[in-house]
């Protein structure tokens, strides 16, 4: 909770106390960890696209493979996913919280107030990228089947990865990380509030136009990153091995899907739509909240 307001900074405790709610890291975990929730039902077609995005395969050929591998393995990788998506939501949107108002406490600063949410998102995804690449790490190691056999457990991940140099182990592709975690954090804290205003002027309540405005906030920035979240699932999912640089694994990425826009999206459409439900939710809760709250 906010501790005081600027007029009241010194004798509520100093500057930190008028910059910091932890109303806005409470409601963005509550917010991240509902809509998460659907993620143990969908985590299984989840697992299809990401066997897509590695193996560059049909649908019926990646069903195929989590067939034959069993039930028992099918929720391999569940864990990271929802951990990091509830913590994801708590550091989130919190920082930009945090950031958004020590920015326009600022008396010196010169960028326009318009621009503020979306700045204050890209400093918020720069410290996401880095407390998150290694979830995102583990989560990718453990959903490549073809791990299971010399990596069969968490623990063996975790170890197999320790050894290793930080830049080839927990922080493998934090370049193309850091780049679609700034992007797109900055796109969303940016567009979600001028979207919800012109969405409820069509006349919609402030929830449906919270869940709109982050659904097609969702919609723009999925389609505009996608490529990176490929790029980085196949940087990330073998462990050992020739260590390539960012642009050389792009450029076999490319040249393996045959240098078509419409294979390098295969499995696009459909994290495209969980992603707009899952933000949809997620804004919409999170607003309702703050509403609340205020």
């Amino acid at each position: 909770m906010m501790a005081g307001s600027p007029d009241h900074k010194q004798e509520d405790g100093g500057d930190w106390n008028t910059v910091i709610r932890l109303q806005s890291y409470l409601h963005g975990g509550t917010s991240s960890l509902l809509s998460a929730l659907p993620t143990l039902f969908v985590f299984p077609v989840y697992k299809t696209i990401f066997r897509q995005q590695i193996h560059n395969t049909s649908v019926h050929h990646a069903v195929g493979q989590l067939y034959k591998e069993g039930p028992v393995k099918l929720y391999r990788g569940v864990v990271p996913p929802l951990l990091m998506r509830t913590l994801n939501g708590t550091l989130l949107f919190g920082l930009q919280d945090t950031l958004l108002r020590h920015l326009s406490l600022s008396t010196h600063n010169a960028t326009s107030a318009a621009a503020l949410p979306a700045l204050a998102g890209f400093g918020a995804g720069m410290v996401e990228a880095v407390v998150f690449t290694p979830f995102e790490r583990v989560q990718n190691v453990l959903q490549n089947g073809q791990n299971d056999r010399h990596l069969p457990s968490l623990r063996s991940v975790l170890m197999r990865l320790k050894v290793q140099r930080i830049s080839q182990g927990y922080y493998r592709a934090f370049l193309p990380i850091a780049a679609r975690n700034t992007l797109g954090s900055s796109l969303y804290f940016g567009l979600k509030g001028p979207v919800c205003v012109l969405v409820a002027g069509q006349g919609l309540s402030p929830m449906g136009s919270s869940f709109v405005s982050g659904t097609l906030t969702s919609m723009a920035i999925s389609l505009t990153l996608y490529p990176l979240s490929v790029l980085v699932a196949n940087m990330q999912a073998q462990v050992g091995g020739e260590v390539k640089g960012v642009m050389t694994c792009w450029r076999a990425l490319w040249k393996s899907r045959n240098h078509s826009v419409a294979l390098l999206y295969r499995g696009g459409t459909l994290v495209i739509l969980r992603s707009c439900i899952t933000w949809g939710i997620t804004t919409a809760i999170y607003d309702r909240q703050q509403q609340q709250s205020s």
